[in-house]
């Protein structure tokens, strides 16, 4: 019996091997652009491009196909009509947005810059629809970094122009928490108030963002970055226009330590920053 059995699954899987060799991709495009013109050449195209050697999807993939072919066609400097159709074929047979991308950022430093803009501007298009949600690039951001981006900041939002997230990470000796900010989202001017010691400590964890001390250039930050704020210094701080940012806050030990919330930095100001 186990041997009928195990008869019958070498068959199914010569069958199923068989099936995956014989698959062909069916093309038209030589012969309905060129079928009465250079019926030869469509024939080639058609049948043997696609009908023989794409289908050989036994020996590599139609992704690993899709990825040498854009990678020849950009190198040569084609960016017309044939990549845009190679480009929608790689997304259907599996290139994500992010990973076109990459390859076309890997690509341009071995076939050159210009090319590259050129592809950028047909992937654009192809891949516009898989444009991340929000959620999603929350989810990015979180793989940059081993803190927690957290839970909405809910008590503090008032506080706040758009959305925060906040990871308490310590309550024990000094306490500090990580606090995620969604890009241009920022907190309003504030005073940490203290009579002796106290004031805050941030270290840059994942993205880019902004710190600025009032009537002083606002400071970039990144991740290493320290921004060490005084005691009764008015200030703010959040993420650039372009990125998530996300920073560890460090509260100072002092006396008779209070936060002062303040005025919101408008978008005017905000918008000055490059």
């Amino acid at each position: 019996m186990l041997k009928k059995v195990l008869l019958v699954l070498t068959i199914l899987s010569i069958n199923s091997s068989s099936l995956m060799a014989q698959k062909k991709i069916i093309q038209t495009a030589g012969r309905d652009a060129l079928g009465e013109f250079a019926p030869e050449f469509a024939h080639l195209n058609d049948d043997i491009l696609f009908g023989e050697v794409w289908s050989r999807n036994d020996l590599l993939s139609l992704r690993d196909r899709s990825l040498v072919t854009i990678t020849s066609l950009i190198s040569q400097g084609i960016t017309d009509s044939s990549l845009t159709y190679h480009l929608q074929e790689a997304k259907k047979n599996g290139i994500t947005r992010t990973e076109a991308a990459e390859i076309i950022t890997h690509i341009a430093f071995y076939a050159g810059w210009p090319k590259a803009w050129g592809a950028f501007r047909l992937a654009k298009d192809v891949w516009n629809e898989d444009a991340p949600s929000p959620a999603d690039a929350k989810e990015a951001f979180q793989q940059q970094m081993i803190f927690p981006i957290g839970e909405p900041n809910t008590a503090y939002a008032q506080y706040f122009i758009g959305n925060s997230y906040l990871a308490p990470i310590s309550s024990s000796q000094i306490p500090f928490a990580n606090v995620t900010f969604e890009p241009r989202c920022r907190n309003n001017w504030h005073i940490h108030k203290a009579d002796k010691g106290g004031g805050q400590m941030l270290v840059g964890v994942a993205g880019r963002g902004w710190y600025q001390e009032e009537g002083k250039p606002a400071v970039e930050i990144l991740p290493g970055t320290v921004i060490n704020i005084p005691a009764n210094v008015k200030h703010w701080h959040g993420a650039a226009s372009d990125s998530w940012f996300a920073h560890l806050a460090f509260s100072v030990p002092g006396e008779n330590t209070e936060n002062i919330w303040l005025e919101p930095v408008t978008d005017e100001e905000y918008d000055r920053l490059k």
